[in-house]
């Protein structure tokens, strides 16, 4: 479960790269495009502009170079060209990277147009409570730890958080060994080592925790229609703390 020097250098210009993919996303004016049109552009920016894999792309069978997950869809949803991005709209891309055998996992909500206070709301305690996982991690530290600083936060906040989906260990697959849960009790769990390389990706409901998967055997949304917000980071147990290897320009960590 532990990344060499060497390896963590490598994944790291793979977060970089994916980092950037996402500088690229924020430049778009959202409103009016299709999911398959950012999908497209995904696809095309890490291909012809990086010279690198969309690693999402033909793993377990999906087609895409990304997930688009729109309002009440929680995780995995499949862009489409019917799917118009609306004013009001939150939506979460997904997108996964390899360069030079090793992958990167990062996740961002974006507010398409004018946003409901309310969902603006979700998608920051959200986002903050990816960073509380984030600094959880240490040498020493368990994975419950992280779990619990996630669920502590988004509950404080009258949110639910989703159990069916976790993180994940990454390096030349994009799933390994641990699951990382959004959800648990401090100091249980396995212990965390340096070299140590995993996901935090906290999906957090407005609602109930539940959810269900639509016919197409993808698509995850709420239970009760209600919205869902996620952020997602690769990140690797260093001696001292945590270093975020997906890090985007301009992102300070938050305390």
């Amino acid at each position: 479960m532990t990344k060499r020097p060497e390896e963590i250098a490598l994944m790291a210009e793979s977060g970089k790269l994916l980092a950037s993919v996402f500088t690229h996303l924020d430049q778009l004016n959202l409103i009016g495009m299709s999911t398959m049109q950012v999908n497209d552009l995904v696809d095309n920016f890490i291909v012809n502009e990086l010279k690198a894999r969309p690693a999402s792309k033909g793993q377990y069978g999906y087609a895409y170079a990304l997930n688009s997950s729109r309002n009440s869809v929680v995780c995995h949803g499949v862009p489409s060209v019917t799917e118009i991005l609306q004013d009001g709209d939150i939506v979460n891309f997904d997108i996964t990277l390899e360069k030079n055998g090793f992958i990167a996992d990062s996740s961002k909500t974006y507010l398409v147009g004018e946003v409901t206070a309310s969902a603006k709301r979700l998608v920051q305690v959200t986002y903050e409570a990816l960073w509380k996982g984030i600094k959880a991690v240490r040498p020493g530290a368990r994975l419950g730890d992280i779990g619990h600083a996630i669920e502590s936060h988004a509950r404080k906040n009258g949110y639910s958080v989703v159990r069916e989906y976790c993180g994940h260990g990454i390096g030349r697959e994009m799933h390994e060994p641990p699951e990382v849960l959004h959800w648990g009790r401090p100091r249980t769990g396995l212990i965390l080592k340096e070299g140590m390389v995993f996901t935090i990706e906290p999906m957090i409901n407005q609602g109930r925790h539940d959810v269900e998967t639509e016919d197409d055997g993808w698509t995850v949304v709420t239970i009760d229609g209600k919205l869902s917000a996620q952020f997602e980071h690769t990140v690797a147990v260093t001696k001292s703390g945590v270093q975020v290897l997906t890090l985007r320009p301009g992102e300070r960590a938050l305390a």
